[in-house]
């Protein structure tokens, strides 16, 4: 913005010239432009000498001559010539006696256009070679960090699995404890209710008279045996496909996608590798399960099927419902283990 005065005028940041320092010639030829207009606008050479120190210090700090763009800029602001780079950064070099006339000022302008324009051809080819190079260490330094930060975000994501793996898992028999059966349970059955297009079995175990185990032969026993109940359970489910839970205790829970008669058939290989001594309860959804059936409701058949098949004396596996005849007896998909549906 410039505003007449008399035969002067007033400057207020009149740009006179701007330059890219990339490179160490860039910069000693901008002091030799800046010493040239000193001179031409009859200013203090010696002032302007000392100013220029402190402005190759300044400037050398702020990155210029490192091969990267660095644009600054000679300005008039009234009677001081100063110098611009960055976000605001300036330097004074001199203080004027008089206002410089408009004529002087483009005088002074185009003089210092020619003389950036006829700069010397090897400069103008270092100045290349060195911002080329630049960027190509940028872009590596870029690759160098961004490959670190995959790493460290993979190492971290890989931490948070293991965090939620352990905040998840039984520490004795490594299967999945209550937490993880109640988030799992419940996007199974959600699932399996609003689809029904394939049916899902809940089973529930209890390791007969374990607390007799305990109390005859130790807890390192005890454990031993919950051990064993896991391994065989992991044995008898697919792997990635159905889960294995351990409540607490001597409580165990399978979830298998499959009706009561495949249900029943992994309840028989449990019974058989532990020995006769499990007792198990099943509950299905299939596609002839009432839709008003809730988690609740589902959890309760299978528990009600287990204490029934402790009550008619452990070892065997019980289906719910279970339709009771009238002798008393039940109706079962697997006679030979006492299945009742």
């Amino acid at each position: 913005m410039t505003c007449g005065i008399g035969g002067g005028f007033l400057v207020e940041a009149e740009e006179i010239l701007k330059q890219n320092l990339a490179i160490e010639p860039d910069l000693q030829n901008f002091i030799e432009f800046v010493l040239k207009s000193v001179h031409k606008l009859e200013g203090n050479a010696f002032a302007a000498a000392v100013a220029l120190l402190h402005l190759l210090e300044r400037l050398r700090h702020a990155g210029a001559a490192v091969g990267r763009p660095m644009t600054v800029s000679l300005a008039l602001r009234e009677r001081q010539l100063i110098v611009q780079w960055g976000k605001g950064e300036q330097t004074r070099i001199v203080t004027l006696a008089k206002l410089p006339s408009p004529e002087l000022v483009t005088e002074l302008r185009t003089f210092l256009a020619n003389s950036v324009a006829m700069v010397d051809p090897e400069i103008l080819l270092q100045r290349n070679i060195d911002m080329m190079r630049h960027f190509d260490e940028t872009r590596a330094n870029a690759e160098r960090e961004l490959e670190i930060l995959q790493r460290s975000l993979k190492r971290r994501q890989s931490e948070l699995m293991e965090i939620m793996r352990q905040a998840e898992t039984d520490a004795l028999t490594g299967l999945y404890n209550r937490r993880a059966f109640d988030a799992r349970l419940k996007q199974v059955f959600l699932h399996t209710m609003r689809q029904k297009s394939a049916p899902v079995s809940l089973l529930f175990f209890d390791l007969d008279h374990f607390k007799e185990i305990n109390d005859q032969f130790g807890h390192q026993v005890g454990d031993e045996h919950l051990a064993k109940m896991a391994n065989v359970l992991r044995k008898v489910i697919r792997e990635d496909v159905d889960f294995a839970f351990r409540f607490g205790g001597d409580e165990f829970a399978v979830v298998i996608f499959a009706d009561y008669p495949h249900a029943c058939d992994k309840a028989k290989q449990v019974l058989g590798m532990m020995e006769g001594k499990v007792s198990v309860g099943v509950a299905t959804i299939n596609k002839d399960t009432s839709d008003d059936l809730s988690i609740d409701d589902f959890i309760r058949r299978a528990d009600n099927a287990l204490y029934e098949a402790k009550r008619r004396g452990r070892g065997r596996t019980v289906v719910e419902p279970c339709t009771s005849q009238a002798n008393g007896t039940c109706r079962a998909p697997c006679p030979e283990m006492g299945c009742c549906a």
